[in-house]
């Protein structure tokens, strides 16, 4: 879905009138938030945010992933699979599956790691334990309630923070805040904006970690874009962060075409990129996501294979800081399973 503007908007009259229907939302939400999850086993990370759209969860999920297999760890990622057919159980299998079947996100951290697709959250737990996971880590689900978790980490952008801070649909959040709060073990704030310092003040009060973090452009997508005239395109959450992370990089974004999230291109669409791109003589650039969607795609036009990838990592600004919470982390959880046996 494509983000309405007024959630970002302070005063709104559409907020306002959708206000009543926020509240019901939001209390159906904090209660359902309250209810407690099957113990899985092992340790469970869980990576969330607290409103709909993009903020950063992907990166942030693949910098877990790194950081736990340099601790002997061995990690799968349990992930819903938004935009996929399957509804899974299913280990993802890059050379058999496409985006279509379990979801842009799920395929495109396959490429680096263990990764099972699940509607069914305990199913696809059971699934992860079969592949000898460790520990789990669950890209989204905060607010599912199936699984207990031994840590939630909530990510933000700095640039966005929370919008007009209302309850869907009256505004972004997918739940009241302060029962979202209350269930937070750290905030990893992505950027250098100024939107989540309140918030980040309010984590820091509760004696709970603030984790700093930027997405780093690779070394190699930046070279290969040098001195070229772009035209990016991009149908993830915050499409705007991607074409200033572009721009920071040095890239000369001549064009910029922002998609709703998770879009899947048709075989229309990219023609007329294509065709624009070639007249004005631009480069066409996009997402590794939003790759992963068109290379499973059908019918592709001639020329799509030119499109390139921009390729980041998160990485945090105290890696010494993060280590030292997921370690605790996993100490705590393992020491109360033994405890309670």
């Amino acid at each position: 879905m494509r983000e309405p503007a007024f959630w970002y908007r302070p005063r709104s009259f559409k907020s306002h009138l959708l206000r009543p229907l926020g509240a019901l939302y939001g209390a159906i939400a904090a209660r359902r938030l309250e209810r407690k999850g099957l113990e899985a086993g092992i340790p469970v990370l869980c990576v969330g945010n607290y409103h709909v759209g993009g903020a950063g969860k992907t990166p942030t999920v693949l910098a877990l992933a790194k950081l736990l297999r340099e601790l002997g760890e061995k990690p799968v990622v349990l992930s819903r699979g938004y935009g996929g057919r399957l509804r899974g159980p299913v280990m993802v299998d890059r050379n058999r599956h496409s985006a279509a079947d379990v979801g842009d996100e799920p395929l495109m951290m396959a490429r680096g790691i263990q990764v099972a697709v699940s509607r069914d959250r305990i199913g696809g737990l059971a699934l992860a334990k079969s592949q000898g996971a460790t520990v789990v880590l669950m890209d989204d689900g905060f607010q599912n309630p199936a699984i207990h978790k031994d840590a939630s980490l909530i990510v933000i952008d700095s640039e966005r923070g929370l919008g007009n801070g209302k309850v869907f649909p009256a505004g972004p959040l997918r739940a009241p805040l302060g029962a979202q709060m209350a269930r937070t073990d750290a905030l990893v704030v992505i950027g250098d904006g100024h939107a989540a310092d309140g918030l980040a003040a309010e984590i820091a009060a509760q004696d709970k970690p603030v984790l700093g973090a930027r997405l780093k452009p690779d070394a190699g997508s930046v070279a290969e874009l040098f001195g070229r005239r772009v035209l990016a395109f991009a149908g993830i959450g915050d499409p705007q962060r991607f074409f200033r992370t572009l721009r920071a990089s040095r890239i000369d974004v001549v064009k910029a075409r922002p998609f709703a999230d998770h879009h899947f291109f048709s075989k229309g669409e990219l023609e007329e990129l294509l065709a624009e791109a070639g007249r004005e003589g631009l480069t066409l650039v996009t997402t590794e996501k939003d790759l992963a969607r068109l290379r499973g795609s059908e019918g592709l036009p001639d020329g799509a294979d030119s499109v390139v990838p921009f390729a980041v990592v998160l990485e945090f600004d105290d890696p010494a800081k993060m280590r030292k919470f997921v370690t605790e982390r996993l100490f705590k959880a393992r020491e109360r399973r033994l405890a309670g046996r």
